[in-house]
């Protein structure tokens, strides 16, 4: 019996090391590949924001017109000009679809990977990683990821510094650090799911979502949400992508805010919200496994 939970304990910890951020610290100095150096915080940018934004926007749009028949509630409290932007967008849609051949096309409606791989040219989805005893990865199960563009988002609960996050950390190989101290939770599962969901219905106005709660269940609604499960590179595995954050602005269309794999823990937060992008750092394939940079050193 001890021998058995000893062997349980190793697997598991075989699985966690690879997002467990003490352990890959105090390897930095035996997996050089991992470090991703800039001069400064501010530069922390692969792609500019103004970039990140617009393939937001665009991946959300194309999904919020897929699900223009669910859509009625929104667009009854959305401005007029708004609802008739949409309408002529679901009009040349419509126009596209007459042309292609799919199972779908008397709906009009496409899966979520379809729309990213018609909006942006490749789908990603988790699978069993590629390396051992790592559970879980991201791969590119079709098209091309070009060089530079946004691949996946890392969802979960956004926390302040001085938030509270101690429950929520135990045993958790979810929590992302951003340059500044804030904390992402990722974790799809336990209390984790739990405070998300809560924060996500809390801060639902009527028929607006404010985020996607979707990433925590199998029919994910947000394609890109699947960044937490990205394994970190190795020596003979090189980083192909890179974490970037991203400040949702104050002008994004509400409308589109459920899309957002994010949430604020606290509702009482004047800044904006923190999101975090994976960014190619190269082109990547069709059948490739998404690989990141988990530190980057500011010198």
């Amino acid at each position: 019996m001890p021998g058995r939970l000893l062997r349980g304990l190793w697997q598991r910890w075989r699985r966690y090391r690879y997002r467990f951020v003490p352990w890959i610290a105090l390897n930095l100095s035996h997996n050089p590949r991992t470090l991703r150096y800039v001069p400064e915080e501010s530069k922390d940018k692969v792609i500019s924001d103004e970039d990140v934004l617009g393939t937001l926007l665009k991946v959300f749009q194309a999904l919020f017109i897929n699900d223009f028949n669910k859509q009625s509630d929104i667009l009854t409290v959305l401005p007029e000009p708004v609802k008739s932007k949409y309408q002529d967008l679901l009009s040349v849609q419509h126009q596209r679809v007459k042309h292609l051949e799919y199972s779908h096309e008397e709906q009009n409606t496409f899966k979520p990977e379809e729309i990213l791989y018609k909006t942006l040219g490749f789908s990603v989805a988790r699978a069993t990683s590629s390396l051992i005893s790592a559970g879980k990865g991201v791969f590119v199960t079709k098209g091309l990821v070009p060089k530079g563009a946004v691949v996946s988002m890392y969802p979960g609960t956004v926390y302040q510094k001085y938030e509270p996050i101690f429950f929520q950390s135990i045993g958790n190989p979810f929590i992302f650090r951003c340059l500044d101290g804030v904390l992402i939770d990722g974790n799809d599962k336990g209390i984790s799911k739990v405070v998300y969901r809560s924060c996500n219905g809390r801060d639902r106005l009527g028929p607006l979502k404010m985020s996607d709660s979707t990433w925590l269940t199998s029919e994910i609604h947000n394609p890109l949400a699947v960044g937490q499960y990205v394994n970190n590179c190795s020596n003979d595995r090189a980083a192909n992508v890179c974490y970037q954050e991203f400040d949702v602005p104050a002008v994004f269309p509400i409308e589109l805010k459920q899309y957002l794999p994010n949430i604020d823990y606290s509702n009482d937060k004047q800044s904006p919200l923190r999101c975090v992008v994976l960014v190619a750092l190269r082109d990547i394939k069709q059948g490739e496994e998404l690989f990141s940079n988990y530190y980057t050193i500011v010198s």
